[in-house]
Formats: structure tokens, C-alpha cells, sequence
């Protein structure tokens, strides 16, 4: 699917979920308590389509697929037939209120609960945190050698890398030193720690971490597989040979070979590969070839593949994975309030917040990425909708759950006036918040680094 419009769906699908689930948190207490539910909408402006239940309330989904409301009986929009007084928002006490509020938010926690759940029982695929770090970059100056194997970070023990980057991510917002744990290739421990008090103030965390320089170790320059009667075949290499050099010069990783035997082979097809087997020095003249396969652009090949990288697989029965997706929770919400909070003190930059662009384009990378992937961003997204909501910022939910803890400390409801202020200051801070988020998307889709 093309990029475009893979995001786009891909976000409609997210948007469409997600602001279900948050309404019928809404909608499900509210008819508990007993308040009459008037519409149930997906999505804010005029109604692509609607209909009515047999319980009187009107389902619609509406043009505008940012968001979505529950309209309840209420007295605050107009008279109520004294039939129905009963079922009207404001006659309930304040516990009922509270509870309808906070079910929004409460509901998104609960499928973030169960997508993690979901995505272990399914088996998690990761990468395992086998590193390396850029030349010259922070991570190498720290002591970082290609094939190290992170063991902890900030005396978190890790074991994807995914793990990781999140504790390294997480700390690059406070830009303070990290401690780090790693076993080399020659199974040596070693702890170091990477300076990230010495990175630049008001970044974003793309920024960071390429300033870092920590990135996933590529896969070893290994002909794991030596296609039949291709170059390599013809030439004598054997599954397991591991190539050293490409016309004298040193090989890295495969990705390094490949660029070798390209850049080589443009000069002459016959290249001279320096190879170990079995720990023995061997050389070889390989005759590469000028192919194109599954309707890609002609290039030089050999006809060898790499094993695929190291994977971590984290798969857990049903009680394990749901202790597993608890912690995964929790975990979350403490890094999300704390980057609120460090954004709030201005130690962190607003760079890192992200829109519907963002939101779109990450959408659809995780769905390329497999189920598990889409269950876990789910989740995550589930969870910031959930934080945002409870923020104390009228018209937002936790707005309302301020308006009720005032209410039960004065013993009387918020004035009407201080409502319709709080409304407009909610409104301002709201737009202020999307407009920042629209403004970083466009910045990071026209200077991406």
C-alpha cells in the first residue's frame, strides 16, 4: 500500500478504535448510573450516517474523525421534561458523576491492558540489544564496541532492544549521565557510562539519538547462504564462510560488504574476497554479475545471504503475559508523566510532542510490522489518550473531575461563569497543544534530522 494512504488508513483505523472504546467508557457507566444518553458520535461536525437504538439514543458516525462525544440528558443545555428529571446528568450525586467522567479515561486504560496482553500471549518479536555505535559518536567515545551486548541501562536489566531505547530514551529527556552494563564479543563485562548531560538543550529525541550514535548491531559480514550455481557457489565459498575483505580492504558487517562488492565490481567484476572457515585464512576470485530480481534496479550480486539478526521473542502464557502487560502499563505512564513533567519544567523539548501526522505515520510503520507491533502501539496510544485526558484542563475530562473535587470540597457546584471561563482558557490551551503538535510534524516531514 502506498505510504499515504496506508498512514491514512491505518490512522482511521487507530482514531476509529480508540475513540470508541474511550466513548463507550462514557456512554456504558452513564447508562449504569441511570442517565439518558441522547447521541453516541464518532467523530465531531455533520453525521455520515446514524440511526436510532431501541433505548432512544442516537448512533452516529460523523465527518470529522478527530474525536467523538456522548451527549447525555443534561438541565445546563436546556428545560427537562420533569418525567425524566430523574435520568438528567446534573441531578445524579457527584459519585455517579465522577464516575461517568472518569470512565473515558478509564476504559483506555483497560485496552491498553489488554492490547499489551494480547501482544505477549501472541509473542512479542524484538530485536536482541546486540549494539554498535557510529564512528566518532558519543556512544563510541563512551567505550561502545560493535557487538556489544547491553545487559542494563541506568540499572534497568534489558533484554530487547526495544527495552533499551526506551530507557534511553526516557533519560535523554533529562539529559543527565547514563550507566551502563554490556558484555563484549569476547564475553567480557564492562560498565560505562554515556554522557547524555552533553547533549544540546530544546532537541527532540530523533535528534539525540542520532547525536548518540547506539544503533542495532548489522549482521555480520556471514554467507549464511550461498545461492547454487551463483558467483559465490561457482567460486568455492561455503555456507558459514565468513568474508574479511573485498580487494584488500576490510569488511565491517554485511551491509558494509554489499556496498564493497558493488563499488568494487564497478571498477571489475572479479574481485578477490578474503574469507575465514573454520578459523582458517582463505582467499577467493569471485566473478560478480549484474542482476535484477523480483523487478528492482540491476546490481552487482554474488549470490550469498546473511542469517537473519538476533531476535528476542518475549511469549508468555495468559497469567504470566497479563502480569507482564501490567508492568508494561505502569511503566508507560510513569515515563509519559515524566516527560510531561520535564517538559512542563522546560528540561525537556515540546519537539517531542506529536500530532495526527505522526500518530499516522507511525500507525502504519507498526502495522508493516506485524500484528504484535499494531497491538503494542495500540496500546500506547491508548494509554496517551487516557494521560491527556486526565489533565486538569477544562473541557477536557480531567477539567470535569476538577470541577467535581472542587464541588466536593465548597459543598456546591462551579459557578456557570467560572465554567464558561474555564472553557475558553481549555479551548486556548487545547488549540495552543494541537497547533505545537501540527507545527512538529510538518518540521520533522521538511527537516526530518
Amino acid at each position: 500500500m502506498n505510504p499515504f494512504f496506508g498512514s491514512v488508513f491505518w490512522l482511521a483505523v487507530t482514531l476509529g478504535v480508540l475513540v470508541t472504546f474511550h466513548e463507550f467508557g462514557h456512554y456504558w457507566v452513564a447508562r449504569r448510573c441511570g442517565v439518558k444518553v441522547l447521541r453516541f458520535s464518532i467523530g465531531f461536525g455533520n453525521a455520515i450516517w446514524k440511526r436510532i437504538g431501541r433505548d432512544g439514543t442516537e448512533y452516529q458516525i460523523a465527518a470529522i474523525p478527530l474525536g467523538g462525544y456522548v451527549k447525555m440528558l443534561d438541565a445546563r443545555e436546556g428545560e427537562v421534561d420533569p418525567a425524566l428529571r430523574h435520568q438528567e446528568f446534573t441531578a445524579q450525586p457527584i459519585w455517579k458523576r465522577v464516575a461517568i467522567v472518569a470512565a473515558g479515561p478509564g476504559f483506555n486504560i483497560i485496552f491498553t491492558i489488554v492490547a499489551f496482553w494480547l501482544m505477549f500471549v501472541m509473542g512479542r518479536t524484538d530485536f536482541a540489544p546486540v549494539v554498535t555505535a557510529a564512528p566518532q559518536s558519543m556512544a563510541a567515545q563512551a567505550g561502545i564496541r560493535p557487538g556489544d551486548r547491553l545487559l542494563s541501562v541506568g540499572g534497568t536489566p534489558v533484554t530487547t532492544w526495544s527495552g533499551s531505547f526506551d530507557v534511553i530514551a526516557n533519560a535523554m529527556l533529562g539529559r543527565t549521565p547514563l550507566p551502563v552494563t554490556v558484555r563484549g564479543s569476547d564475553g567480557a563485562e564492562r560498565s560505562l557510562v554515556l554522557p547524555l548531560n552533553q547533549l544540546p538543550a530544546d532537541e527532540d529525541v530523533g535528534q539525540y539519538m542520532d547525536k548518540l550514535g547506539l544503533m542495532p548491531a548489522p549482521a555480520p559480514a556471514v554467507a549464511a547462504i550461498v545461492e547454487p550455481s551463483e558467483p559465490a557457489a561457482l567460486a568455492g565459498l561455503q555456507g558459514g564462510d565468513r568474508i574479511v575483505s573485498v580487494n584488500g580492504v576490510a569488511v565491517a558487517n554485511f551491509d558494509d560488504l554489499s556496498k564493497q562488492i558493488v563499488a568494487a565490481a564497478a571498477k571489475s567484476p572479479a574481485l578477490s574476497l578474503g574469507v575465514e572457515r573454520n578459523g582458517k585464512p582463505m582467499h577467493f576470485t569471485v566473478t560478480a554479475r549484474m542482476e535484477s530480481r523480483n523487478g528492482e534496479a540491476p546490481h552487482w550480486m554474488i549470490g550469498i545471504g546473511h542469517s537473519a539478526a538476533e531476535t528476542a521473542i518475549q511469549h508468555y502464557g495468559p497469567v504470566k503475559a497479563l502480569v507482564a502487560s501490567l508492568d508494561l502499563t505502569w511503566e508507560r505512564t510513569t515515563e509519559t508523566f515524566g516527560m510531561v513533567g520535564k517538559m512542563i519544567m522546560g528540561e525537556a523539548s515540546t519537539r517531542n510532542i506529536s500530532g495526527v501526522i505522526g500518530i499516522a505515520q507511525v500507525a502504519n510503520a507498526a502495522a508493516q510490522m506485524g500484528l504484535d507491533r499494531f497491538l503494542e502501539f495500540l496500546g500506547l496510544v491508548s494509554l496517551s489518550l487516557a494521560i491527556i485526558n486526565l489533565l486538569p484542563i477544562p473541557i477536557l475530562d480531567g477539567g470535569h473531575l476538577l470541577y467535581y473535587l472542587i464541588e466536593l470540597i465548597k459543598g456546591s457546584p462551579v459557578s456557570e461563569r467560572t465554567m464558561i471561563a474555564g472553557q475558553y482558557v481549555g479551548i486556548a490551551l487545547l488549540f495552543t497543544l494541537m497547533g505545537l503538535a501540527f507545527y512538529n510534524d510538518i518540521h520533522h516531514i521538511i527537516l526530518p534530522s
